[in-house]
């Protein structure tokens, strides 16, 4: 008779079973998708405290000064859709080496530029390449780490993506005094090289496909690029143009709503379109989208406007003013540590509508400077900026996703930062309109209350006569300071509007739904 085979020790659950580990090239990858992030959203802010020092040397005034953030930001609406169909044709390694490559050679032509026109491009390039590095990090995450690790990686990324823009002012501006602004894009390249060897080590690499070219949808893409470049010239150069009784203007309203009608031919005809826009259609998903634009604005507007209202008004240097935008950071930093602990207790409707009152208040608190403010004037609303964006972003990002099928998560995750950067790319067009528009009618609203015939004006002149040596001198003191007083009202109007603009979404809070009370965070950008 046969014996019978010894029995087998019974499987043990999955959930009793030891977590899988990720082994070391894993966590290359993972530390290149951070770099490349951290490089990409360190770009984004790093000219903001320099950009005085940069305009001068290129010959670009204040207003066109901030092509040189917003071409960055425009770029990075266009190639973040395309990043999940460029890893599939090119292989995650290759898409990478490429993109940190051409970043490099862009960054080179920023730190070399001479006009305006150099950095431009320069800058274009860097977003397009720089932009590509932030859904790929996500990819990595998802890829190489094991579901028990993801929330390590996903922490390490969310500090990135929050902590480059904060300290990419304070970095610029330490380089620009004590170096020079051109290093602000020459340390891309060591950087750059450390992120070209973690690739080669930590990620293996993948076959091309070059025959999913035919399936990607051109007339989106190049809609997509022509609707919203012709958009942001229409508005940066449309104050300064006259509008529509510019040649300029017309032409790119033109291109701007061909633009648009090819990525509405493209939703239609494309198997799968660059954005998918019918997702806006989605009470929740258009809600938060709004939202995110809004955020946006306040984002990038407030971190824009500080460093430029401490140069031109209180004379601070580039690295003075870094410092002051880096303060938004440290609230932000603490609290991302608590994230799995807030997505868990607290409710989406009541973070998000905390949020942005946090951060409508924040800009409101901005809007009583003076002539005499300086960095200390920012302290309180920055510090509470760096709590209100956190309790936004972290639970909107995670409310564009939650709110649409799981096979639709990435085109819900690539619009709405689309959504967010399109709200950083009207905050810098706008301010550029705003200082011109209010700076020229609070002018003349001040010169209106100077009556010549008044005793006090004739006796205040007199004095600046004899202070400096002349009633012509005299006059253009009165001039200058006039115009340093219709500045400091034009700030204010900005931080005005972007306050009331974040609480005129805040009733947007009662679309959403709470999120998943047992699912693990989603990584988003």
């Amino acid at each position: 008779m046969a014996t019978a085979a010894p029995a087998r020790p019974a499987r043990a659950p999955v959930s009793e079973r030891a977590p899988e580990r990720a082994d070391a090239s894993a966590w290359l990858a993972v530390a290149a998708g951070t770099i490349g992030a951290l490089m990409a959203t360190l770009d984004i802010s790093i000219v903001n405290s320099s950009l005085p020092t940069i305009q001068g040397e290129i010959g670009a005034s204040g207003t066109e000064g901030t092509w040189i953030a917003t071409a960055y930001l425009v770029a990075e609406i266009v190639i973040i859709p395309m990043s999940a169909w460029l890893t599939r044709l090119l292989g995650l390694r290759t898409f990478l080496l490429v993109a940190s490559g051409l970043f490099t050679g862009f960054s080179v032509l920023c730190g070399v530029s001479t006009t305006l026109t150099m950095m431009i491009i320069g800058r274009v390039g860097q977003g397009f390449t720089g932009g590509a590095m932030i859904p790929t990090a996500q990819t990595i995450i998802a890829q190489r780490l094991p579901r028990s690790q993801q929330p390590v990686g996903i922490a390490l990324f969310g500090m990135t993506a929050i902590l480059g823009p904060v300290i990419g002012p304070l970095i610029g501006g330490w380089l620009t005094e004590n170096v020079s602004w051109h290093y602000a894009f020459f340390l891309n390249v060591p950087v750059c090289a450390l992120l070209v060897i973690l690739l080669l080590v930590g990620l293996p690499h993948e076959r091309s496909r070059l025959d999913l070219i035919g399936e990607a949808d051109w007339l989106g893409i190049l809609g997509l690029a022509l609707g919203l470049g012709g958009l942001t010239v229409f508005l940066e150069e449309g104050q300064r143009e006259q509008w529509f009784s510019s040649e300029l203007i017309r032409t790119m309203a033109l291109v701007t709503l061909f633009g648009f009608a090819l990525l509405m031919v493209g939703q239609f005809r494309a198997q799968r379109p660059i954005i998918k826009l019918s997702l806006l259609l989605d009470r929740q998903f258009g809600a938060v989208a709004l939202m995110g634009v809004v955020l946006g604005i306040v984002l990038y507007g407030t971190s824009y406007a500080i460093p430029q209202f401490l140069a031109t008004v209180a004379d601070y240097n580039a690295l003075q003013s870094g410092k002051i935008v880096l303060l938004s950071g440290i609230p932000s930093l603490i609290m991302i540590a608590m994230t799995p602990f807030l997505l868990r207790h607290i409710d989406i409707r009541i973070a998000v509508g905390f949020g942005l009152t946090i951060m409508g208040g924040s800009a409101l608190l901005d809007t009583t400077l003076t002539l005499v403010s300086d960095g200390s004037s920012f302290v309180d609303s920055q510090l509470l900026r760096g709590v209100g964006q956190i309790l936004g972003m972290l639970f909107l990002s995670q409310a564009a996703i939650r709110s649409v099928p799981p096979a639709d998560a990435g085109d819900a995750s690539g619009l709405f930062n689309a959504m967010r950067n399109l709200g950083g790319s009207f905050a810098l067009a706008g301010i550029s309109i705003i200082q011109d528009t209010r700076m020229y009618f609070h002018a003349r609203r001040i010169e209106e209350t100077l009556n010549a015939n008044a005793v006090s004006v004739q006796d205040y002149v007199g004095g600046l006569a004899r202070q400096f040596g002349g009633t012509p001198t005299a006059l253009r003191v009165i001039g200058q300071q006039v115009q340093a007083q219709a500045l400091v009202m034009t700030y204010n109007d900005i931080f005005w509007i972007m306050g009331m603009g974040t609480f005129a979404v805040l009733p947007l809070v009662l679309f959403l739904r709470p999120l998943p009370k047992d699912a693990a965070p989603a990584a988003t950008h």
